[in-house]
């Protein structure tokens, strides 16, 4: 569960008078299948507002900034890691720092799509299976999620580390790095 503020109670509790009104309204309609169908929608809206309102607070009051941010790759074990400071810009506390990064082969980052930039299959099966069109393919972009950080509180910040699976085939790869609260 998230960590709510303030401004998450006050949305919900103002979604929920909203709600109350309109149940209120609705039983007061003398025709009864008018009455629940106006029920069943006014619960509807509530619910879809209710979870978008949490998104929405939730982008514009938990504000992470990622610094320091480096990578090492370990070629022993075939991973890559991380690492670098997470901290709480914010004026809330924040209940989860997630740190993504997505990982693009070359051609993809470039717009250089010739055949050469990516991976080709060789080998017994690649033999027998490419008259066939059945080409085996691995994927050019990778994207891993971690969570860094737990109840980070205002002005607040934490190192972190994270390692994964570099894939062997990946050549001169394009990095896309972001961090965000909840």
């Amino acid at each position: 569960m998230t960590l709510f503020n303030y401004w998450h109670y006050i949305v919900l509790s103002l979604i929920f008078l909203m709600l109350v009104g309109g149940i209120i309204a609705a039983l007061k309609q003398t025709n009864k299948k008018l009455a629940y169908s106006m029920i069943f929608s006014i619960t509807l809206v509530a619910v879809f507002m209710a979870v978008f309102s949490v998104i929405i607070v939730d982008k514009y009051t938990k504000k992470v900034q990622l610094s320091k941010l480096h990578n090492k790759r370990l070629l022993s074990t075939e991973e890559i890691s991380y690492y670098g400071i997470v901290k709480n810009i914010g004026k809330l506390p924040i209940g989860k720092v997630t740190f993504e990064i997505k990982l693009v082969n070359k051609g993809h980052a470039t717009g250089n799509v010739k055949g050469g930039n990516f991976y080709k299959a060789s080998g017994f099966m690649n033999f027998f299976s490419g008259g066939f069109g059945m080409l085996s393919h691995k994927p050019q972009t990778i994207t891993k999620k971690f969570v860094v950080a737990r109840n980070l509180k205002p002005g607040q910040a934490k190192d972190f580390r994270v390692y994964f699976r570099y894939p062997p085939y990946f050549r001169s790869t394009a990095e896309f790095s972001k961090v965000y609260g909840h």
